[in-house]
């Protein structure tokens, strides 16, 4: 019986966890670090239970609870999982304990604070991918602005105002637009149900009958809010600012979950509730998805920052991401999903090898390092793989997603043409150039700052965070089956759901 609100129990730990850390006393830092790890780590615990009870041979939203919350306009607390939202939310259970694990050393002020903000940061993550009412899902979205504004406008870096002001307003802006837009088909719902609805099951039998020309501006609201997230080119201006100036912590979190939500946004609403939209937008937003990719490779290359290069990496990696979502293949749309958790490993494995070195040397500039493969052999391997596993090499996660990505878009009927994954291809080419460049500069060559000398390797806290994901960053690119059979039959639906639009109207 318990396990019909495993859902809400999750929801709950961390909401609770951090609501009990404002009971602690302000200078008991190392009980509040053990207690939010402790908290985070439940909730981990809670997210594989949920795993192991997940059908995936069945498919479609299980686990579901609904609750009347506001009457008179049917709203209602509404909450599921099926087999995208699953593997998006093991991954941000997954991740927070580590960051916290992470900010062990490196946050020092006002712990309390930012142990509170990271588990609230949770809950809003956690949300977002389990809403199946579209009111639950924008109070959700809206939430999860204010721990993240707080974590990079507090512990972040000497222009970490500017930057968490940048990230508030781009994603409110985007956010606004796509309320209008959630009341607008709720209003339109009424005409055929009797009443307002925000109830996503409900609009998804509505939102294929709504009018040509009003489904291309409804697509647009949701898709703008979406796109602003992802970040999809040229929308994504906040993005490196928010990354450089957000603790390490807080960069983990940003690349490996808050993205995401995003494209998941982009697979669970806007293509569902808007199929007639999606095919006539599909070319274009690939398009942008492939100028993001090579455009964000290129200015990786010209970084003299190691955290600004790993930012912009994030630019082209999700334009991969958006660009399998809109080929509407099952390859693709599964190498979407699949490299959706590969970015938040490999790309939060970066980060916090960035700030390895960086609580270390205080200084994430190229230039200020060289030669510290003999001095911090460990680091180096770790550095390594993690670089390996984001350029895409066999046999790790990377090369899993990509090679989905490409062929799904190779075989694409609503894009139709080989270019789109030709030019995509090239985005390969350019990671392995941006990334091994860095690395050669980094760690190999002649020492020639002498402060380098004094660095001291990865400790045993640090080889254990990263370990954890590596073991994930193999597994995935060894046997992707695990996780791809999870997410495969809720691709499937999801592609139905548009091209049967298409197959319909043909007839």
């Amino acid at each position: 019986m318990l396990y019909n609100y495993l859902i809400s129990f999750l929801l709950a730990v961390p909401l609770v966890g951090a609501l009990l850390i404002l009971l602690i006393k302000k200078d008991k830092d190392d009980l509040v670090r053990y207690f939010g790890l402790f908290i985070s780590v439940a909730a981990f615990v809670v997210s594989l239970i949920i795993y192991f009870g997940y059908d995936a041979a069945r498919g479609g939203f299980q686990l579901n609870e609904k609750y009347m919350w506001i009457s008179n306009l049917h709203i209602s607390y509404s909450v599921g999982i099926d087999g995208i939202s699953l593997l998006l939310v093991l991954l941000t259970t997954f991740l927070t304990p580590l960051t916290l694990l992470s900010s062990w050393k490196s946050i020092t002020k006002n712990v309390k604070g930012f142990t509170f903000f990271m588990l609230l940061l949770e809950v809003g993550m956690l949300g977002v991918f389990v809403s199946l009412d579209l009111f639950l899902f924008y109070i959700f979205w809206e939430a999860m602005l204010i721990p993240m504004y707080f974590i990079i406008g507090i512990w972040g870096g000497p222009r970490r105002v500017y930057a968490s002001v940048k990230f508030f307003l781009f994603t409110m802006f985007g956010s606004l637009l796509m309320l209008v837009a959630i009341i607008w088909i709720g209003v339109y719902a009424s005409g055929t149900l009797g009443h307002f609805s925000s109830d996503l099951i409900e609009l998804y039998g509505i939102g294929p009958t709504i009018q040509y020309n009003i489904q291309l501006w409804m697509f647009l609201a949701f898709a703008l809010s979406f796109a602003i997230k992802v970040p999809i080119f040229p929308l994504h201006t906040w993005l490196p600012d928010a990354h450089v100036e957000a603790p390490t912590a807080g960069s983990v979190i940003l690349a490996g979950v808050l993205l995401k939500m995003g494209t998941y946004g982009l697979l669970r609403f806007c293509l569902p509730l808007f199929p007639q939209a999606a095919l006539y937008f599909a070319p274009y937003i690939s398009v942008l998805a492939i100028i993001g990719i090579i455009y964000g490779a290129l200015v990786a290359m010209v970084q003299k920052d190691m955290k600004k290069l790993v930012a912009y990496s994030s630019v082209a990696h999700l334009g991969f991401v958006v660009l399998g979502i809109f080929a509407l293949t099952q390859e693709s749309m599964q190498g979407a999903v699949i490299q959706m958790v590969n970015h938040g490993l490999s790309t939060g494995a970066l980060f916090l090898l960035v700030g390895v070195v960086y609580d270390r040397m205080h200084t994430r500039l190229i230039a200020e390092y060289g030669g510290i493969a003999k001095i911090v052999p460990v680091f180096a391997v770790f550095l390594m793989i993690a670089s390996l596993s984001s350029i895409g090499l066999p046999g790790l996660n990377g090369f899993v997603g990509e090679f989905l990505i490409l062929l799904g878009t190779f075989k694409s009927p609503v894009l139709d043409s080989w270019w789109y994954a030709g030019f995509a291809a090239s985005g390969v080419i350019f990671a392995a150039v941006y990334l091994l460049w860095m690395y050669q500069r980094v760690v190999f060559g002649e020492v020639k700052n002498p402060k380098v000398n004094e660095l001291k390797d990865m400790n045993k806290r640090e080889v254990f965070i990263l370990s954890a994901i590596f073991v994930f960053v193999i597994w995935i690119g060894v046997y992707p089956s695990t996780f791809l059979k999870v997410s495969e039959s809720s691709t499937q639906k999801v592609i139905e759901q548009v091209l049967n639009i298409q197959n319909n109207g043909a007839k």
